[in-house]
């Protein structure tokens, strides 16, 4: 069966036929109705629609993936993608109330969701009792691209069920090249994330994502330093 591979250079060197979406058990999966891979800044204002939630209690004190201590009566919001620091002017688009946040981490990882709002900017916007809303996001300053980013990778699935990652890491291995695991610690929560790459072209995971997507797999685009 073909196999995509990802050299050196992060380009994908293979293309690789429609046979390799059918999993094990010769049946398809259906495409993920709604999935776009994470729109990446590329100069100019950011702006995305989409479902928002919130971090739980269990996340105050903890470390963010900038290195801050996480305050939940802080201002700020995890982004699967934005350049840590990014202001965003967050508008709950079912009451109209907004309110301004500062990327400093990295998330959320349910799928279908667009940013984790601290329990402060949250109840700005008037979504603690809901727990999701639908909000749009827009960057305050122009977003240039993510300094100091030197790769992407193609994240085909978050589990907090290791057994789960595994079986997703080993059906991909058997046809893609630099199938990975990695692990993450929020909290008490533990989660294992399956990823393609690196990539050094945004475009190149593009490519990949849009395909593990139309597998039915939940995929997106991560910001990495090369390993």
């Amino acid at each position: 069966m073909p196999r995509r591979g990802v050299n050196r250079g992060g380009r994908i060197s293979v293309a690789l036929g429609a046979a390799w979406l059918l999993l094990a058990g010769g049946c398809s999966l259906p495409p993920l109705a709604g999935w776009r891979p994470a729109p990446g800044p590329a100069g100019g204002r950011y702006v995305e629609v989409g479902v928002a939630s919130w971090y739980g209690p269990g996340f105050h004190g903890n470390r963010t993936s900038n290195g801050e201590v996480y305050d939940s009566s802080d201002m700020t919001a995890a982004h699967q993608t934005l350049p840590h620091g990014t202001r965003l002017a967050v508008t709950n688009l079912d009451n109209g109330k907004s309110v301004e946040v500062r990327v400093n981490d990295r998330g959320p990882f349910a799928k279908g969701r667009i940013i984790d709002l601290s329990h402060a900017a949250a109840r700005e916007i008037g979504m603690v009792g809901p727990g999701t809303a639908q909000v749009r996001l827009e960057s305050i300053d122009e977003v240039d691209g993510p300094p100091g980013v030197v790769a992407y990778a193609v994240q085909a699935g978050a589990f907090r069920d290791g057994a789960r990652a595994l079986a997703l890491r080993s059906d991909l291995a058997g046809r893609l090249a630099n199938v990975y695991m990695s692990e993450l610690r929020t909290g008490t929560a533990r989660y294992y994330r399956v990823r393609v790459g690196p990539f050094d072209r945004r475009n190149d995971a593009f490519v990949l994502a849009r395909e593990l997507s139309r597998g039915g797999l939940p995929a997106m685009i991560v910001e990495e330093t090369r390993r």
